[in-house]
């Protein structure tokens, strides 16, 4: 079901809208009905459906899958092998998703029609913003956007990120003039390799454009937090660029110097001046409005992970509300929020109907004494970090219009692109419906405990890296009792922090002076066993900051246990928490640190290769 919106005609984005969610039940067969009629002769589908491509014997047969299950069918497609696999049209990128397995990103397959139905999906949000928000075509967006590294595949297949993909496609290329969708920056400084003269020249548009902005912002808070960091630093040369008239020097991108030649055409020393006055002021609370005056929203995603920089944003933006208008990922776009002037933690996503075909696995409510027994640890947190495989439903899903108000889902999808029944790991619960469409507010990812920008680090992952940090101390007579962790977001960028308690063999109490080098090798220990897409923030993003290691005094852990019983956790159930999230449970780790470590060294990274496997064309495997 591909649809079309022209983003400047409200009216009518608004009635498509109301169409979709009124009868969504219809279009979700609809979809589902499209998906198994093109793809009934893939042959994934063949093993289970055998010619039946019916709704209920595609749910009786066809498994609900993790990445795992189907990361054969996904490598033998990178290895030359035909799309017909697993779609009938043609796979013509994959793409590359915050999430990993085995350490390195995970690959979704995509094909030309879905950059269609992706463009569909930001048409349809502009009608949306104008419904709340007047004047919307007489000024500029200063979206701060980049594009990430990409790489090919044995088969010649391009694999990148899913933003890259949209960015560097005609669809974004080649878009039609929107008067309500105009940028400060232009393609070129968008497109960018080069990440650090990226942000420069797309600020530095921005900065010239001050008077013609209305909105500001990047896709994740934590992006538009890295850029105030980028304009603190850089803020003098940026004046001074501006009152000359003159690009730095560094600036070497020939598609970037161009592009700017046309933005910085003549010195301004005025304008130099009223920067330079606005940014050497004692505090920099509320500097969005002051150098953005016109202002009138700050969108940036602060649902999820992304929820623990609203504060920041706030004293930053000094005024402006937040605004998260979209729910997406790698595998799908899903859905819009309806209400985009709400408080970020009223945020809630209606799915659009036509995007994919969606089922979800319910949260079992017998559990419910087992997250109020968490709350002390994980503050608002609704859920418990890491929640286990057996507390999901295995085999009955729900449909889309059939989830319950107040009920906790996991999202389960079948997408256009040769993806069924695939979980995609996010974790929902339905705050409402508009018109026949639920309502969702993200809640979190599955298993993930720990994430500052894009990363992604489960329990597991986190006890594999502590595990190999322990066998640099355990040889010098070191035991480590507990340990437990947090994201520290305080400073730009955040850092990952780990509490140690440690004791000697020979000396439960008594712990000796610690070696910083030791200590310090400790840090850069984890940092190197994490996954991928952390030392890719680490080292090449500059995303994350160096990990810290924060030991405390024997005991420690037995007073964080105290609170949270005393915070109402029940005694037979209480096991340490390995990420923290609540204030009051830090300032108790906090208080008994002993010294502090942090990681010296940048971790290695560099992009994942996809090596060329001989992998059996079996035409009739299952997974």
């Amino acid at each position: 079901m591909l649809l079309t919106c022209d983003p400047t005609d409200t009216a009518a984005g608004m009635r498509l809208l109301e169409d979709l969610t009124t009868n969504a039940n219809q279009v979700q067969q609809q979809v589902l009905k499209e998906i198994l009629t093109q793809n009934a002769n893939t042959e994934y589908l063949k093993a289970f459906l055998d010619g039946h491509a019916t709704m209920n014997i595609f749910k009786n047969k066809v498994p609900v899958v993790n990445y795992e299950d189907i990361v054969p069918y996904i490598e033998r497609i990178a290895n030359g092998e035909p799309s017909d696999i697993i779609s009938a049209q043609p796979i013509t990128e994959l793409l590359t998703s915050s999430g990993t397995s085995g350490g390195q990103p995970k690959m979704m397959p995509s094909t030309a029609q879905e950059l269609e139905r992706k463009a569909f999906f930001y048409n349809i949000l502009v009608p949306v913003m104008n419904t709340y928000v007047e004047g919307l075509d007489e000024g500029k967006a200063m979206y701060l956007l980049f594009i990430k590294p990409e790489i090919s595949t044995p088969a010649g297949l391009v694999a990148r990120p899913v933003l890259t993909s949209y960015y560097k496609s005609s669809n974004f290329r080649d878009r039609p003039f929107n008067k309500f969708n105009v940028y400060t920056s232009p393609d070129e400084t968008i497109l960018c390799p080069d990440s650090k003269q990226s942000m420069y020249c797309q600020l530095l548009c921005g900065l010239v454009q001050r008077t013609e902005v209305l909105r500001v912002g990047a896709v994740f808070a934590s992006a538009f937090l890295r850029a105030i960091k980028f304009l603190e630093d850089h803020w003098q040369e940026l004046c001074l660029n501006i009152r000359t008239g003159q690009l730095s020097d560094w600036i070497t991108d020939p598609s970037c110097k161009n592009a700017m030649s046309l933005i910085l055409s003549k010195p301004m020393p005025g304008l130099a001046d009223l920067i330079e006055h606005e940014c050497s002021g004692i505090s920099w609370e509320g500097i969005i409005r002051k150098l953005w005056p016109r202002t009138k929203y700050v969108e940036v995603i602060v649902t999820g992970s992304m929820a623990q920089y609203i504060s920041t944003l706030e004293f930053y933006s000094g005024g402006p509300p937040l605004v998260s208008t979209m729910y997406a990922s790698s595998e799908c776009y899903f859905g819009i929020n309806l209400k985009p002037l709400c408080k970020p933690c009223d945020v809630s996503y209606t799915l659009l109907p036509n995007m994919a075909y969606f089922e979800f696995l319910p949260f079992i409510e017998d559990h419910e004494e087992k997250i109020q027994d968490e709350v002390c640890c994980n503050g608002k947190s609704d859920l418990k970090s890491g929640i286990n495989e057996e507390e999901w439903v295995k085999s009955e899903t729900v449909d889309l219009v059939n989830v319950k108000v107040g009920h906790y889902y996991e999202l389960v999808v079948t997408t256009f692109t040769g993806l069924y029944r695939y979980r995609v790991g996010d974790i929902l619960m339905v705050t409402g419906f508009h018109n026949s469409a639920p309502q969702f507010r993200f809640v979190q990812r599955r298993n993930v405990v720990l994430s500052i920008d894009t990363d992604k680090t489960s329990e597991e992952d986190l006890l594999k890296a502590v595990t190999e940090a322990k066998l640099i101390i355990e040889p010098l007579g070191f035991l480590m009792t507990e340990y437990t962790s947090y994201a520290d977001t305080t400073s730009i960028p955040g850092h990952y922090v780990l509490f140690w308690e440690l004791q000697m063999r020979e000396n439960t109490d008594q712990l000796p002076e610690l070696d910083p080098v030791v200590m310090e090798q400790c840090c850069y220990r984890v940092e190197e066993s994490l996954d991928s897409v952390y030392r890719r923030c680490r080292r090449k993003d500059k995303s994350i900051g160096p990990l810290e290691i924060r030991v405390v005094k024997h005991g420690t852990f037995d007073a964080l246990m105290d609170f949270c019983l005393s915070q109402g956790s029940s005694v037979n159930q209480y096991k340490t928490p390995r990420c923290i999230k609540s204030d009051e449970a830090t300032r108790v780790l906090d208080s008994r640190v002993v010294a502090r470590f942090f990681s010296k060294n940048v971790p290695s990274w560099e992009p994942f290769r996809i090596e060329a496997k001989n992998l059996p064309s079996d035409r009739h495997r299952a997974v």
